[in-house]
């Protein structure tokens, strides 16, 4: 799974919009939706509260690691 994927799936998984997940990273709407359609690579600070909000690695958030737990 590519961070595209997961980046839905944990969305809709923690049953969230994308307004929402925007709006805990302090980002536009539209950047978070660009993030989503891989318009755009998200920076390591928000990968980081991506990570941290959905309690999962960053390896794991990014597809590198089946192993979602943070060491």
């Amino acid at each position: 799974m590519d961070l595209t994927d997961s980046l839905k799936r944990f969305r809709k998984d923690f049953n969230l919009t994308q307004k929402a997940v925007a709006n805990s990273l302090g980002v536009q709407e539209n950047a978070y939706q660009r993030y989503e359609y891989g318009k755009v690579i998200p920076s390591v600070l928000v990968m980081t509260k991506l990570a941290d909000a959905y309690n999962v690695s960053l390896d794991y958030l990014v597809g590198r690691s089946d192993n979602p737990q943070r060491i």
